[in-house]
This record gives C-alpha cells, structure tokens and sequence, in this order.
C-alpha cells in the first residue's frame, strides 16, 4: 500500500478505500444517485439522465479543480453514490487518485473522458507532462465523444431506464454538433490574423485547435503553479509584438496576473471574463444578438465564451 496523507488519507478512509470496502447496491424503484465532480460533467449527467437520477455535484461554479480540495461532505457523498462520474486526465488533481482507489475496489466510477479517442487528445503543454490535456470541452465536437460512456454507463446500472438514457443522449449530440456550427459561423467574423486568443492559464488548447485560434495562457495547463517571471515577460513581448488589444481573463483563476500582464503589455482585460474549468451558475441567462441562454449549462458556457471573444478581437 502506497502511503498517503493529509486530506487523501480521510477522504479514502471515509470511503472505506484503505481496509474492507462493501459493493454498493442500489435499491430497485428509486432514483440512481450520482455524484459528479466540476460542473460541465454534472450538467452533462443531468442532461442524459433527466429524472431517472438525482445527481450531486462537488465543485460549483467558479471553482478552480486543479487544486480543488475536498470537503468532509464530499465523502459522504461519494459514499452514497451508486455512480460517480469525473472528468479524468488528471483535471481533479490529487482526487483523481481517491476515485481511481474506488474503482479498483469494484465502485462504479467512470472519467468521462474515455469516450474521446486517444488520437484526439492534445500532447502535455511544458511543465505538465505525464498526461494530457484535460479541457477537452473548449472543443463542443469532442465533449460530444462524453454522451455514450455516461449513457452507457447509466443504463448497465438502470436497466429499466436504458432506451430513456439513450434518447437523451441521442437528443443531447445533436444540440452539440448544432452548437459547433453556430460557433464556428460565429467565430468567422473575427479576421484570421485576429484570432489570437491569450487567457489567464493554458485551457484553451482545444478550443483553439477546433475554432482556427493561436492559443497563450500566462500560467500552464495546471493552475498550481503560479506563472514565473520569465513567462510574464514573453507574454508581454508577445502582445506587444502581435498588436494584440484585448485578454481575457477567466472566472475560476484569480484575475490578478493576467491584468498586470494587460497593464504592462498596453492592452485591456475584455469586460466578459470567460469560463474555463467552471460553468456559470445555473439559471444566470445572458441574452446576446437576442439570443437567450443559460450560462449554468455547458451549452450557454460555450456560447458566452464565443460572444465574448468574438466581440473582444474582432
């Protein structure tokens, strides 16, 4: 057995994952309870298990889950759950192993992110090796690759709700891929020298591979380490050299480095911060070009994001 310490220890003894561990089992008629870890994955579990599940999510909007701590009452429910869902590639930070230690014990806990294929997943950003890049959902044609392992998953634990998982699921892909289109016709009135897209820390890598952006964070695809000096300055040197006029900063990473970089470099901070590792918060509609959508929900997520890119870099 591998030591651990700290909050890791509690959490895995609460959850009986360091001594004997009992199967979960779930009594026949109720609701299948699931817990989620950040917000794009509960809103997606919601969405393809409608009323069959009843699902509680750890992290909410705003928070950062790269050092994401968790609390007493997240073992409890995590304890509970008869399914529990989480990003994977290591966006959960240390937890990921806590939920690895559960499935090794026989409980259902599935990352989200094995339905995407291996040849989709963006290479390690320097000084992040050893996994990939978990901020799949910036690219809506590959989140869309998320719906079957949670489909799948939801109907061998619900039988009886199996042909319900598998229409959501169905209904869900195609607002996905209709939400690719609307994106990239949105973001085809930004110039093609103007999509430059520089934020508070590397989780835009796929977006900008799926959309035609050149893509710079100040800080790495990991939010623990605070950006080193020598970053800043060949973030500055970058701006100044590309002529680039606004940066974005993001709702779950403190805004402070980002905005004495703009300072430093002569550019402005858009007024939209964007969403990141965290949704917004559910039922904060946002009506842009009259259209009306719900920023607590990936899809209203994504159209904010583009919204405000596009009317900060065109």
């Amino acid at each position: 057995m591998t030591r651990t310490t700290g909050w890791l220890a509690a959490l895995m003894m609460a959850l009986g994952l360091i001594g004997c561990s009992p199967e979960k089992s779930r009594e026949a008629g109720k609701q299948l309870q699931v817990t989620t870890t950040v917000t794009m994955v509960t809103d997606l579990v919601n969405r393809v298990g409608g009323d069959r599940v009843q699902v509680k999510g750890l992290m909410g909007p705003g928070v950062d889950p790269h050092n994401y701590v968790p609390k007493l009452e997240d073992s409890t429910s995590l304890e509970k759950a008869d399914v529990v869902f989480y990003g994977g590639l290591h966006l959960e930070g240390k937890m990921q192993e806590t939920l690895e230690a559960m499935a090794k014990r026989g409980r259902v806990v599935v990352p989200v992110t094995r339905g995407i294929p291996e040849g989709s997943l963006l290479a390690p950003q320097e000084g992040f090796e050893g996994t990939k890049d978990p901020h799949v959902w910036g690219d809506s044609s590959l989140w869309l690759s998320t719906v079957d392992p949670v489909v799948e998953t939801l109907s061998k634990a619900d039988p009886e709700g199996a042909a319900g998982y598998r229409e959501r699921g169905e209904a869900y892909k195609k607002e996905l891929e209709a939400l690719n289109a609307w994106s990239k016709k949105r973001i085809a009135e930004i110039p093609a020298d103007k999509r430059v897209l520089v934020t508070s820390h590397d989780a835009f890598f796929y977006f900008g591979k799926g959309f035609g952006f050149e893509v710079r964070g100040l800080q790495g695809v990991s939010t623990v380490a605070e950006a080193g000096i020598k970053d800043r300055e060949q973030l500055v040197s970058f701006i100044r050299g590309r002529g680039i006029r606004t940066l974005f900063s993001e709702s779950s990473v403190n805004a402070k480095g980002i905005s004495a970089v703009a300072a430093e470099a002569g550019a402005q901070i858009s007024k939209y911060q964007l969403f990141s590792d965290a949704m917004g918060k559910p039922g904060d509609v946002e009506e842009v070009n009259g259209e009306s959508y719900d920023q607590g929900t990936y899809i209203g997520m994504q159209k904010h994001n583009i919204n405000a890119i596009v009317e900060g870099l065109k």
